[in-house]
């Protein structure tokens, strides 16, 4: 089966460019990474990438140099990686490089472990990650586009490439760092053809410091080739295929940028998950052959994704096609790739590194794969408390009163979920309650009791018949569940409720809204009864554990929310598959008393409990 990435049109293969250098590149520094005469020159010798794809945010920070082993273990000599503009600068002008979000660490330990690194700042990265990495907080300003020109924008976005340039142009190969490549956008040619754009870009790029060689990354077509050349950073490719495929693409790439180097810049060992669409598994030998003829042919590689991890907290973005107009990704990342979700070696890995241990240069070996912990079980535990999140509502958030629905942007919110509140002014038996466009996910409330939901998955959703009393209390809770993060779709991809709420003929006014971005969950006051109805609830429970290790939540129970272990969000479940388990890393546990809270916004009959397994649950939808 051929695979492509979200952001390449079906049947297209990737290109990426680096700068075109003069003969003179071997009396450059030692490890200096240089593009001459269409091939990879290091050390005056020309080198062949194999690269790794894994992502700093998508990895918690005590596990980056294990993985990383892991990488070097199977024949790779290179980190690429992408940087998440909303990570870092969640709200304008407040930045984060600490913890997880320390990119400048995941690229010291690189070297430490005797990697290079190619860097992808964006600041659009598509990525499977909410709104490309953009941060929400630009959907704040009426008409802002992003992606374009628009001033408002590109000031943003110069902003953000000159402070993440303080925390990592000191760590270019051209100052003693292993940075040895940095990207100009991503996949631009599928998006546009704006040149202007492209060049302020990357112009960006350079006044932030960076001044190794640039490439971009476009489809293999020529239109989108020609949409996302940009001077001074040179065309390579992205896929797979036979050879015949991927020779067809560099000869292409050739013409567009002579001198442009061969390498496959994202190679898809497997593939990522949609909400209630099938789990993707591909078979080692369904690339083994590929990657054998591309480094007989010294073509280089990086495998997207080596790691894929997780998408934690409400990271994970959504994908949207002519046939499917909204398809939210799973927290799980774990692309069916050669290491698994919780860093485990695969067939798949075994398989890779015994093809690539035919293609290393002279004097080089493979170390031995290191050992990874075993994953744990956790006995079933019951989730003794609980409180409705209606209840919860004052300790959570305080309303804000408008005439007519407000966006979660307009009303100062990222993520999370929003509640809306009127009072319905008259009777209505069996009258239709209507939104334009349910952003993304609605559950239907009167008087606290569910009466319905609308899906934005399901293009037919967006009204639902009620009945209801004068004076009877309509509450919409609106779940974010994620930004589309390619295509031209992605620019207005504002959350909650867009266009205002009907009943009947009759727009419904005078709304309280509570933002609910879920980021401290300390508040809440919990009682040992149980909730008694099928309303949103929060249950809180707690586990002892001797020892700790990397688990799996059995979420197969429960209906729709999100977990918080030890106050870390874990990310989402939803019953309708495929993913059924969430991942649970051992660092994030502690010996004793552990703290385990469920929002669940559609609870399901039997008991609330939960279970640790040692491997993931996936189901069929």
């Amino acid at each position: 089966m051929k695979l492509r990435k979200c952001a390449l049109a079906l049947g297209m293969i990737v290109t990426a460019s680096m700068v075109a250098v003069a003969p003179q590149a071997q009396t450059l520094a030692s490890h200096r990474l240089v593009v001459q005469d269409g091939q990879f020159i290091r050390d005056g010798k020309p080198h062949v990438i194999r690269a790794a794809e894994m992502h700093y945010a998508r990895i918690p920070h005590e596990y980056w140099r294990a993985r990383m082993k892991m990488a070097k273990a199977m024949g790779l000599n290179t980190i690429q990686t992408y940087v998440f503009w909303n990570l870092h600068e969640p709200e304008p002008g407040h930045w984060d490089f600490s913890g997880d979000k320390d990119v400048a660490q995941f690229i010291r330990i690189a070297q430490e472990e005797g990697l290079d690194v190619i860097l992808r700042p964006g600041p659009y990265v598509c990525a499977e990650w909410d709104f490309g990495g953009y941060p929400a907080w630009l959907l704040r300003t009426p008409g802002l586009r992003v992606r374009s020109m628009d001033p408002r924008f590109m000031a943003a976005s110069a902003r953000y490439l000159k402070r993440l340039g303080q925390e990592l142009a000191p760590l270019q190969v051209t100052h003693g760092g292993p940075i040895v490549m940095v990207q100009v956008e991503n996949e631009y040619g599928s998006y546009g053809n704006d040149h202007d754009y492209m060049r302020a870009v990357k112009q960006q790029v350079l006044d932030a410091g960076f001044d190794v060689p640039l490439f971009t990354a476009d489809g293999g077509s020529r239109s989108m080739l020609e949409g996302g050349l940009v001077d001074g950073a040179v065309p390579l490719v992205n896929g797979g295929g036979s050879p015949e495929d991927i020779n067809a693409s560099f000869a292409l790439t050739a013409k567009l940028h002579p001198g442009a180097p061969r390498m496959i810049a994202e190679y898809y060992p497997g593939w990522f998950d949609h909400w209630g669409e099938k789990h993707h598994v591909t078979r080692p030998e369904d690339h083994t052959g590929e990657i054998d003829w591309m480094l007989a042919n010294n073509i280089s590689v990086s495998f997207y994704m080596f790691h894929g991890g997780t998408s934690f907290g409400f990271t994970a973005g959504a994908n949207f096609s002519g046939t499917e107009p909204y398809q939210p990704d799973t927290t799980s990342y774990d692309y069916d790739a050669p290491l698994d979700e919780s860093g485990r070696p695969t067939p798949k890995y075994f398989a890779l590194r015994n093809v690539i241990a035919k293609h290393l240069v002279p004097g080089e070996t493979l170390p031995e794969v290191p050992m990874t912990a075993a994953a744990i079980a956790i006995p079933r535990f019951a989730l003794k408390q609980s409180v409705s999140l209606l209840d919860a509502l004052p300790r959570l958030s305080v309303p804000q009163q408008s005439e007519y629905p407000r966006t979660m942007e307009q009303l100062g919110q990222n993520f999370g979920l929003t509640l809306y509140r009127t009072r319905l002014p008259q009777a209505t038996s069996g009258s239709k309650l209507t939104l334009g466009e349910p952003r993304d996910y609605v559950d239907v409330l009167i008087n606290g009791q569910p009466r319905g939901k609308l899906d934005r998955r399901i293009a037919s959703e967006r009204s639902l018949d009620i009945s209801a009393n004068a004076g009877d209390t309509l509450d919409l809770l609106v779940e974010n569940e994620g930004r589309i993060n390619y295509t031209t779709k992605m620019v207005d991809e504002r959350k909650g409720i867009i266009s205002g709420v009907h009943l009947g003929k009759q727009e419904l006014s005078g709304w309280q809204q509570w933002t609910l971005p879920l980021d401290d969950l300390s508040r809440l006051q919990f009682a040992n009864a149980r909730v008694a109805s099928k309303a949103p609830a929060f249950w809180r429970g707690e586990f002892n554990l001797d020892k700790t290790g990397d688990t799996f939540l059995d979420m197969s129970g429960w209906g729709k929310g999100h977990v918080f272990v030890n106050g870390h969000h874990l990310g989402r479940f939803w019953r309708i598959g495929p993913q059924q388990s969430l991942y649970l890393p051992g660092v994030w546990l502690k010996r004793g008393r552990n703290e385990v809270i469920v929002l669940d916004v559609e609870p399901r009959d039997g008991a609330h409990d939960l279970q640790g397994v040692r491997a993931p649950i996936y189901a069929t939808p």
